[in-house]
Protein backbone atom coordinates (compact mmCIF):
# COMPACT_ATOMS: atom_id res chain seq x y z
CA UNK A 1 0.00 0.00 0.00
CA UNK A 2 1.07 3.56 -0.72
CA UNK A 3 -0.09 6.15 1.77
CA UNK A 4 0.55 9.86 1.33
CA UNK A 5 -0.27 12.47 3.97
CA UNK A 6 0.08 16.27 3.80
CA UNK A 7 2.50 16.11 0.87
CA UNK A 8 3.83 19.38 -0.47
CA UNK A 9 6.54 20.32 -2.92
CA UNK A 10 7.46 23.96 -3.17
CA UNK A 11 9.95 25.74 -5.41
CA UNK A 12 10.76 29.09 -3.83
CA UNK A 13 7.28 30.52 -3.23
CA UNK A 14 5.46 28.33 -5.78
CA UNK A 15 3.69 25.19 -4.57
CA UNK A 16 3.65 22.60 -7.37
CA UNK A 17 2.23 19.71 -5.35
CA UNK A 18 -0.25 19.83 -2.48
CA UNK A 19 -1.90 16.50 -1.64
CA UNK A 20 -3.70 16.19 1.68
CA UNK A 21 -4.19 12.42 1.51
CA UNK A 22 -3.82 9.67 -1.08
CA UNK A 23 -4.01 5.93 -0.44
CA UNK A 24 -3.27 3.44 -3.23
CA UNK A 25 -4.08 -0.21 -2.57
CA UNK A 26 -1.62 -2.95 -3.48
CA UNK A 27 -2.00 -4.24 -7.02
CA UNK A 28 -3.75 -1.10 -8.31
CA UNK A 29 -2.91 0.50 -11.63
CA UNK A 30 -3.35 4.22 -10.99
CA UNK A 31 -3.31 6.76 -13.81
CA UNK A 32 -2.33 10.31 -12.85
CA UNK A 33 -3.65 12.84 -15.35
CA UNK A 34 -3.52 16.60 -15.57
CA UNK A 35 -2.34 19.53 -17.65
CA UNK A 36 1.33 20.44 -18.05
CA UNK A 37 2.65 21.74 -14.75
CA UNK A 38 -0.10 20.10 -12.70
CA UNK A 39 2.38 18.07 -10.62
CA UNK A 40 2.21 14.64 -12.31
CA UNK A 41 5.93 14.16 -12.88
CA UNK A 42 6.75 15.73 -9.54
CA UNK A 43 4.59 13.18 -7.75
CA UNK A 44 6.24 10.26 -9.56
CA UNK A 45 9.74 11.58 -8.93
CA UNK A 46 9.00 11.95 -5.23
CA UNK A 47 7.64 8.40 -5.05
CA UNK A 48 10.75 7.22 -6.90
CA UNK A 49 12.99 9.06 -4.40
CA UNK A 50 14.38 11.13 -7.29
CA UNK A 51 13.09 14.29 -5.66
CA UNK A 52 12.63 15.26 -2.02
CA UNK A 53 9.27 16.56 -0.83
CA UNK A 54 9.18 19.88 0.99
CA UNK A 55 6.96 18.35 3.67
CA UNK A 56 4.65 15.41 4.28
CA UNK A 57 4.70 11.68 4.94
CA UNK A 58 4.98 8.87 2.40
CA UNK A 59 4.75 5.14 3.07
CA UNK A 60 5.49 3.07 -0.02
CA UNK A 61 7.34 -0.10 -1.07
CA UNK A 62 11.12 0.23 -1.10
CA UNK A 63 11.44 -2.09 -4.09
CA UNK A 64 10.38 0.23 -6.91
CA UNK A 65 11.30 0.86 -10.54
CA UNK A 66 11.04 4.24 -12.25
CA UNK A 67 10.81 5.04 -15.96
CA UNK A 68 11.28 8.77 -16.66
CA UNK A 69 9.38 10.57 -19.39
CA UNK A 70 12.53 11.18 -21.41
CA UNK A 71 13.47 7.81 -22.92
CA UNK A 72 17.16 7.08 -23.40
CA UNK A 73 19.46 4.38 -24.74
CA UNK A 74 22.90 3.09 -23.86
CA UNK A 75 25.55 2.18 -26.41
CA UNK A 76 25.14 -1.17 -28.13
CA UNK A 77 22.16 -2.96 -29.57
CA UNK A 78 18.73 -3.46 -28.06
CA UNK A 79 19.60 -6.72 -26.31
CA UNK A 80 22.68 -5.09 -24.77
CA UNK A 81 20.50 -2.28 -23.44
CA UNK A 82 18.24 -4.73 -21.60
CA UNK A 83 20.92 -7.09 -20.28
CA UNK A 84 22.72 -4.09 -18.78
CA UNK A 85 19.87 -4.04 -16.25
CA UNK A 86 20.80 -7.56 -15.16
CA UNK A 87 18.41 -9.55 -17.37
CA UNK A 88 19.60 -12.60 -19.29
CA UNK A 89 19.50 -12.66 -23.09
CA UNK A 90 16.44 -14.93 -23.21
CA UNK A 91 14.41 -12.54 -21.07
CA UNK A 92 15.60 -9.66 -23.24
CA UNK A 93 14.49 -11.45 -26.40
CA UNK A 94 11.07 -12.25 -24.91
CA UNK A 95 10.49 -8.62 -23.93
CA UNK A 96 11.57 -7.35 -27.34
CA UNK A 97 9.16 -9.77 -28.98
CA UNK A 98 6.34 -8.69 -26.68
CA UNK A 99 6.92 -5.03 -27.52
CA UNK A 100 7.38 -5.87 -31.23
CA UNK A 101 11.01 -4.81 -31.32
CA UNK A 102 12.61 -8.21 -31.95
CA UNK A 103 13.28 -7.41 -35.63
CA UNK A 104 15.50 -4.56 -34.40
CA UNK A 105 17.30 -6.55 -31.68
CA UNK A 106 20.77 -6.21 -33.26
CA UNK A 107 20.31 -2.57 -34.26
CA UNK A 108 22.07 0.26 -32.46
CA UNK A 109 19.68 1.44 -29.77
CA UNK A 110 20.63 5.09 -30.32
CA UNK A 111 19.20 4.93 -33.87
CA UNK A 112 15.64 4.10 -32.77
CA UNK A 113 12.65 6.35 -33.34
CA UNK A 114 11.02 8.04 -30.36
CA UNK A 115 8.29 5.43 -30.00
CA UNK A 116 10.72 2.53 -30.41
CA UNK A 117 13.05 4.07 -27.84
CA UNK A 118 10.20 4.44 -25.38
CA UNK A 119 9.24 0.79 -25.78
CA UNK A 120 12.89 -0.22 -25.32
CA UNK A 121 13.00 1.80 -22.08
CA UNK A 122 9.93 -0.09 -20.90
CA UNK A 123 11.65 -3.39 -21.76
CA UNK A 124 14.54 -2.43 -19.48
CA UNK A 125 12.16 -1.66 -16.62
CA UNK A 126 10.05 -4.79 -17.09
CA UNK A 127 13.14 -7.01 -17.11
CA UNK A 128 13.29 -6.63 -13.33
CA UNK A 129 10.80 -7.37 -10.56
CA UNK A 130 9.41 -4.70 -8.27
CA UNK A 131 6.55 -4.05 -5.87
CA UNK A 132 5.98 -0.60 -7.33
CA UNK A 133 6.25 0.46 -10.97
CA UNK A 134 6.44 4.21 -11.65
CA UNK A 135 5.98 5.22 -15.29
CA UNK A 136 6.08 8.84 -16.42
CA UNK A 137 4.11 9.27 -19.67
CA UNK A 138 4.97 5.74 -20.95
CA UNK A 139 3.14 6.19 -24.29
CA UNK A 140 3.86 9.85 -25.07
CA UNK A 141 6.01 9.05 -28.14
CA UNK A 142 4.08 5.95 -29.27
CA UNK A 143 1.66 5.57 -32.15
CA UNK A 144 -1.64 3.75 -31.62
CA UNK A 145 -0.12 0.29 -32.04
CA UNK A 146 2.83 1.12 -29.84
CA UNK A 147 0.52 2.43 -27.09
CA UNK A 148 -1.52 -0.77 -27.28
CA UNK A 149 1.61 -2.88 -26.83
CA UNK A 150 2.67 -0.78 -23.84
CA UNK A 151 -0.75 -1.15 -22.19
CA UNK A 152 -0.74 -4.91 -22.65
CA UNK A 153 2.81 -5.23 -21.30
CA UNK A 154 2.02 -3.15 -18.21
CA UNK A 155 -1.13 -5.14 -17.42
CA UNK A 156 0.66 -8.45 -17.93
CA UNK A 157 3.53 -7.37 -15.67
CA UNK A 158 1.04 -6.41 -12.96
CA UNK A 159 -0.72 -9.77 -13.25
CA UNK A 160 2.54 -11.72 -13.08
CA UNK A 161 4.13 -9.75 -10.23
CA UNK A 162 1.15 -8.46 -8.27
CA UNK A 163 2.75 -5.04 -8.15
CA UNK A 164 1.26 -1.57 -7.89
CA UNK A 165 1.59 0.71 -10.92
CA UNK A 166 1.46 4.50 -10.87
CA UNK A 167 1.70 6.15 -14.29
CA UNK A 168 1.26 9.71 -15.43
CA UNK A 169 -0.44 10.31 -18.74
CA UNK A 170 -1.93 12.83 -21.13
CA UNK A 171 -3.69 10.01 -23.01
CA UNK A 172 -7.28 9.26 -21.92
CA UNK A 173 -7.18 5.99 -23.86
CA UNK A 174 -4.27 4.76 -21.75
CA UNK A 175 -6.18 5.44 -18.54
CA UNK A 176 -9.33 3.76 -19.82
CA UNK A 177 -7.57 0.66 -21.12
CA UNK A 178 -4.98 0.11 -18.43
CA UNK A 179 -5.96 1.78 -15.16
CA UNK A 180 -8.24 0.65 -12.33
CA UNK A 181 -8.30 4.16 -10.90
CA UNK A 182 -7.46 7.65 -12.02
CA UNK A 183 -6.77 10.92 -10.29
CA UNK A 184 -6.61 14.28 -12.04
CA UNK A 185 -4.27 16.90 -10.67
CA UNK A 186 -4.92 20.61 -11.02
CA UNK A 187 -2.30 23.04 -9.71
CA UNK A 188 -0.84 20.22 -7.65
CA UNK A 189 -4.10 19.24 -5.97
CA UNK A 190 -6.36 16.23 -6.56
CA UNK A 191 -9.43 17.53 -8.40
CA UNK A 192 -10.97 14.18 -9.38
CA UNK A 193 -10.59 10.62 -8.12
CA UNK A 194 -12.39 7.49 -9.33
CA UNK A 195 -12.46 4.90 -12.07
CA UNK A 196 -11.43 6.30 -15.46
CA UNK A 197 -14.84 5.45 -16.94
CA UNK A 198 -16.72 7.28 -14.18
CA UNK A 199 -14.54 10.37 -14.45
CA UNK A 200 -14.99 10.50 -18.22
CA UNK A 201 -18.68 9.63 -18.33
CA UNK A 202 -19.98 11.04 -15.03
CA UNK A 203 -17.63 13.74 -13.74
CA UNK A 204 -18.70 14.73 -10.23
CA UNK A 205 -17.53 18.33 -10.31
CA UNK A 206 -17.70 21.20 -12.78
CA UNK A 207 -13.90 21.29 -12.77
CA UNK A 208 -13.63 17.63 -13.82
CA UNK A 209 -16.34 18.07 -16.44
CA UNK A 210 -14.57 21.07 -17.92
CA UNK A 211 -11.16 19.38 -17.90
CA UNK A 212 -12.28 16.17 -19.61
CA UNK A 213 -14.68 17.79 -22.09
CA UNK A 214 -12.18 18.00 -24.93
CA UNK A 215 -10.50 14.64 -24.43
CA UNK A 216 -10.75 12.05 -27.14
CA UNK A 217 -10.74 8.44 -25.97
CA UNK A 218 -10.52 6.57 -29.26
CA UNK A 219 -6.79 6.83 -29.81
Amino acid sequence: MIEIKSLKKTYRERTVLDIDKLVIDDGTILAVAGANGSGKSTLLRILACQLKATEGEIASPENSLYMPQQAYAFRGNLIDNITLSGADRETAKQLLEKLELSHLSEKKATSLSGGELQRLSLCRVLSRKAELLLLDEPTSACDVRGAELVVNAIKEYREENGCTVVMSTHAPALALKAADRMIILGNGKIEADGTPADIFNKPETDWAKSFTAGWKTDA
